[in-house]
């Protein structure tokens, strides 16, 4: 396997990385979220992000896009997770993965305005006691003769205060656990009956929970044929978990580089702490586990446009080892700094909150362990 990038993702890479590291600073991130009117992220830098062509990356030619591919999404996902980006990446690649999956001619052309930032999309699958599984959907459509109506609840819908398009899942028949039944809905985010409550997450984010009371949607609303969602939703989510492992990937990295940096300048007896032996041990701990979990990175974007076991295995393992390593190297990194790296001025201990937050989307590490042995008993 060549581990080597194209000169267009190098390029893309370098532009997105210079970009952030001029524009997107520790500081102006703490603006952004420390404003009393902050929606959760800034709007004129989330359009000039996707004038870089940031967005469009993430989706095939046949949608529009110049990338698409899972080493496509690693690279500008890792960027992001460099400079603990908050704007709403994540959302537009999972809805508009599901868009080109199962969407009519018609619904395709909503990416257009994913790629270029004007709609902010957002995942509304997660539920009160769903606890991660994908298939535990309560919230229910019922046909009606314009088209449908949705009832229920969802929790934690990153970005879902500020979103213009939701992707909703409801079950349209079957058992509150089965695969079957579960259809998805594209909710415009002004659509009657739709409730948000907005609050903030503890690595800086925002989320909200959303009440679908008797939400009226037409026919063409419904993504895919009815009853068979499931599919749609595993395949979209899993590009979504990809893009978070990248974003983990980036986010280490930087710790790792800042707790490298202080063990070679703080001094104590006289010399750099970095020079005592056993901060040379946990050190060399930590550099090869973020190096295990660049591999599980590597082999799931390898794996995203395989078979749907091979592919569900392959993010799986890299969920399941990054929410490991991730939660290691932030507990690390902050004992290696001492007192100071629990302070909120310093951008480890925000780091450190980002990969544990990480850790508990889409699944943490027991789950996706779980589905991983699950899926091997099935093969």
């Amino acid at each position: 396997m060549n581990f080597e990038h194209t000169e267009d993702r190098r390029m893309l890479a370098d532009t997105l990385n210079r970009f952030i590291a001029e524009q997107y600073t520790f500081d102006t991130r703490e603006g952004i979220l420390k404003a009393d009117t902050s929606p959760g992220f800034d709007a004129d830098l989330w359009r000039r992000m996707a004038e870089l062509g940031t967005l469009s990356a993430l989706f095939s030619e046949a949608d529009g896009g110049f990338g698409g591919t899972g080493f496509d999404i690693a690279v500008v996902f890792e960027c992001l997770g460099r400079g603990l980006v908050v704007e709403p990446f994540l959302g537009a690649l999972v809805v508009g993965q599901a868009l080109s999956a199962a969407g009519t001619e018609a619904q395709k052309k909503t990416l257009e305005s994913l790629m270029d930032g004007s709609t902010v999309a957002a995942l509304a699958h997660d539920e009160p006691g769903s606890h991660y599984e994908l298939s535990r959907v309560s919230t229910h459509a019922v046909k009606t003769a314009s088209g449908w109506t949705l009832n229920g609840a969802k929790a934690v819908v990153v970005q879902g205060a500020q979103a213009q398009l939701f992707l909703v899942t409801a079950r349209t028949s079957g058992d509150i656990e089965s695969e079957a039944g579960i259809s998805l809905f594209l909710v415009p985010g002004n659509t009657p009956g739709l409730g948000r409550r907005s609050y903030g997450l503890v690595d800086g984010g925002r989320a909200a929970e959303l009440t679908l009371d008797n939400v009226p949607l037409g026919a063409d609303a419904l993504l895919g044929s009815a009853d068979n969602g499931f599919a749609t939703l595993e395949l979209a989510t899993s590009y979504g978990l990809l893009a978070l492992c990248a974003e983990a990937v980036g986010a280490m990295e930087v710790a790792k580089k800042s707790t490298v940096e202080y063990l070679q300048t703080r001094r104590q007896f006289g010399v750099p702490i970095g020079s005592f032996q056993a901060l040379q041990h946990r050190m060399a701990d930590v550099l090869l586990e973020v190096e295990q979990a660049r591999s599980a990175v590597i082999n799931a974007s390898a794996a995203i446009g395989a078979d749907r076991l091979t592919r569900e295995r392959a993010v799986c393992a890299a969920k399941q080892s990054i929410g490991r390593i991730g939660t290691l190297v932030a507990q690390e990194s902050i004992q290696m700094h001492g007192g100071i790296g629990m302070t909120w001025e310093l951008p480890l201990a925000h780091y450190a909150k980002r990969l544990v937050m990480i850790d508990h989307q889409m699944g943490d590490e027991d789950h996706h362990l779980q589905r991983y042995i699950a899926l091997g008993r099935s093969a």
